[in-house]
């Protein structure tokens, strides 16, 4: 009687499958059903499964992954025979008899099951079974738990809807494909998901190469990946396999002489597992790959550019997709090196950062973005995960800034770079008022009342720059500094370097508190700044006055090998190309004798026209440097990165020192860096001139 009853459940099961969803008349309900059921089956025979997107160096060279499923797809002639001869003999003997649904099977299985409150278990096809991982790893991939059980659910409307994607599926395609596209998205533990990915992973190997003993063992781990990880549970994991191997014997995969199959399958259940180990899992995320340590800060400004140019995570992570990006390994190793040599990477309370910008007038290209801290999650070996060369840090450059009080004054015709400005030892401002009186300015060291704005850009007073910020007026200044590419420092951040909040709660922004407060100190650089846009100003400078934002990404390409357009900001005339020229002749002189980076220079070996400005904070707690020639730009600077940040020294080696009046400057601590990263860079390079000057800025 109970088998009885079995068979009449299934056979109603399969007439509800055949016929679903039009059982219920012409309903919205029914309309709604059949459109999905349309839709799963459509989506599962275009095959888009999640893959791994892979990010690529200048040169093409991969640096990093990014996935949810680790996954390498295969199509029909890169899997083994053995491997499909494994999988049938275990999920679906039949497979190439049955039409989606085993009618056989499930009446064989109903009548030993009997109904047990409304529920049918097994009896599933291979069919029926890339159903339910779709429905579950690609539908549901948000949120797999959950995702898996509704699609492993025991309930008849689970096994009707199931059923009637497979009928369906088996008109879209063919059996190779569906057996193919099985192999494809079957989880096989350890983060793989496809025979491919777990080829390599447990074997080292591809899928058209597994043998009989691998192959087994990839059926017999599809059945429940969890439990039978080789890895974890190696006893239970060979137990299965071997019945797997009994498996493809009886179904004839060695043989018609039966004594010879059994001697065959004797062997290959002999042998151990034969995993390697260290299964060979592909590193995942900016902190994963093989140089996550020095590539990471790259890698995680590329995902926030991208996002913002209208890449999403999901694309990201599932995508497939293929991002050419700008880095430089050469650039990258040489900077990283260079930050090192001037700061340990242990080194408690300092931290020493640069970035690499190449100039265009068409694109201005990140070639690197390093630190002297390692990316990554570890804090005790004095780790960071965040993009610290990209981001507005809490840490000023310092007289950095006096490059944008000078391009202001040029572009108002205040002075011109070969023309003589006052430099008082100390200076009463009454324009930037300190409370009820004038503010005091002082030098740091010691000039002559006058000179001519070359040399004050290579020698530094604060004096003669605020009287000149005085002149060309701060907004001015303010306004030119984010014209050449201070842009997220001054409008994307509050004065301590915090992303503003959409509601802007925590602003205002840096820039706008600078004019609302008339703060005359903005050309001492006393502000949160970010270096990469510091080495972009530079860029812009050398670039003809072109600003372009400083962009991680050549290309970005689906799977299809289609380019994906991008929301980048255009180029952009920053200043006309004379003030430009103008300007970059104006700083030239930093790198030679009398400069504040001509020592610097001098140890490199560094002899090229070079434009440069170093910046020091008044509490030493952060140096800078700004430098370029036509073939490379970039920015370093050095800074106090703990809970609690002190004064900084450079004698004699580049540490804290509390309470110390012998702070560093940006000449021993950031100069260094540019030139013993540039020095690389430069290496075979031609000797590229500035360009001339422009009369009318003279």
């Amino acid at each position: 009687m109970v088998k009885l009853l079995g068979l009449c459940l299934t056979a109603g099961v399969l007439l509800a499958a055949m016929v679903f969803p039009f059982v219920g008349g012409l309903g919205l309900a029914s309309n709604r059903a059949a459109d999905t059921v349309d839709q799963t089956s459509g989506d599962l025979a275009k095959g888009e499964l999640p893959l791994v997107t892979t990010i690529q160096d200048k040169d093409g060279v991969p640096i990093a992954y990014l996935y949810d499923q680790y996954r390498i797809p295969l199509e029909s002639k890169d899997i083994s025979d053995t491997m499909k001869l494994a999988i049938l003999a275990i999920e679906d003997k039949r497979f190439y008899e049955h039409q989606g649904v085993d009618w056989q099977g499930i009446a064989r299985a109903a009548a030993k099951a009997g109904v047990d409150g409304g529920a049918t278990q097994g009896a599933s096809t291979l069919t029926q079974q890339y159903v339910k991982n779709y429905m579950a790893f690609v539908l549901g991939a948000d949120n797999e738990q959950e995702a898996w059980e509704k699609a492993t659910e025991a309930t008849i409307g689970r096994k009707m809807r199931e059923a009637r994607v497979a009928l369906q599926l088996e008109q879209q395609m063919s059996k190779d494909e569906i057996l193919t596209g099985y192999l494809n998205i079957v989880p096989l533990g350890n983060q793989t998901y496809g025979v491919g990915a777990a080829a390599k992973a447990y074997f080292g190997t591809t899928a058209d190469k597994l043998t009989v003993p691998q192959a087994a063992l990839l059926a017999a781990i599809a059945n429940r990946p969890s439990s039978l990880n080789p890895g974890a549970s190696p006893e239970k994991a060979l137990e299965r396999r071997n019945i797997v191997i009994d498996k493809m014997r009886e179904n004839g995969a060695f043989g018609a002489d039966e004594n010879e199959a059994k001697k065959k399958a004797d062997e290959y259940k002999a042998t151990g597992l034969e995993i390697v180990p260290d299964l060979q899992i592909l590193p995942k995320g900016c902190v994963g790959a093989g140089d996550g340590p020095i590539y990471g800060f790259f890698c995680s400004y590329l995902l926030d550019y991208l996002r913002e140019a209208g890449i999403t995570d999901k694309q990201l992570q599932r995508g497939g997709l293929t991002i050419k990006t700008t880095l430089d390994q050469k650039a990258t190793k040489a900077a990283k090196e260079a930050a090192e040599q001037q700061v340990p990477k242990t080194q408690p309370g300092v931290s020493n950062v640069m970035s690499v910008v190449q100039p265009g007038t068409d694109k201005h290209r990140v070639r690197a973005l390093v630190a002297s801290r390692d990316f990554g999650n570890n804090a005790e070996l004095g780790q960071v995960a965040r993009p610290v060369p990209a981001e507005v840090l809490p840490f000023g450059p310092g007289s950095v800034n006096k490059v944008f009080t000078a391009a202001a004054a040029l572009e108002r015709n205040v002075i011109g770079i070969d023309k003589p400005m006052d430099v008082p030892k100390v200076y009463y401002s009454r324009v930037y008022p300190n409370g009820g009186a004038p503010w005091k300015v002082e030098n740091a060291g010691n000039y002559g009342e006058k000179m001519t704005l070359t040399q004050a850009l290579a020698q530094s007073p604060n004096t003669g720059f605020v009287i000149l910020q005085e002149k060309a007026g701060l907004n001015n200044v303010v306004d030119m500094a984010y014209r050449l590419g201070m842009r997220e420092t001054l409008q994307g951040s509050n004065r301590s370097g915090e992303p503003l909040k959409s509601d802007k709660s925590n602003g205002p922004s840096q820039g706008d508190w600078t004019k609302q407060n008339n703060a005359g100190s903005y050309t001492l650089g006393p502000g949160a700044t970010s270096v990469l846009e510091l080495a972009n100003v530079a860029a812009t400078i050398v670039s003809k006055g072109t600003w372009c934002p400083p962009t991680p990404v050549e290309q970005v390409i689906d799977r299809y090998g289609k380019p994906i357009p991008l929301k980048e900001k255009p180029c952009e005339e920053a200043v006309n190309p004379d003030l430009a020229a103008s300007l970059a002749q104006g700083m030239s002189h930093d790198t030679i004798s009398g400069g504040t980076a001509a020592d610097a220079a001098r140890a490199a070996g560094w002899t090229r026209p070079t434009i440069g400005k170093t910046g020091t904070t008044e509490e030493h707690k952060s140096v800078a440097f700004l430098g370029a020639t036509p073939q490379y730009a970039g920015a370093a600077m050095t800074y106090a990165d703990g809970n609690n940040p002190q004064v900084i020294c450079a004698n004699p080696r580049i540490q804290l020192c509390p309470g110390s009046r012998n702070g560093v400057y940006g000449g021993q601590g950031a100069a260094p860096t540019w030139f013993n990263t540039m020095k690389v860079l430069h290496e075979g390079l031609d000797v590229a001139a500035l360009p001339p000057a422009a009369a009318r800025y003279k």
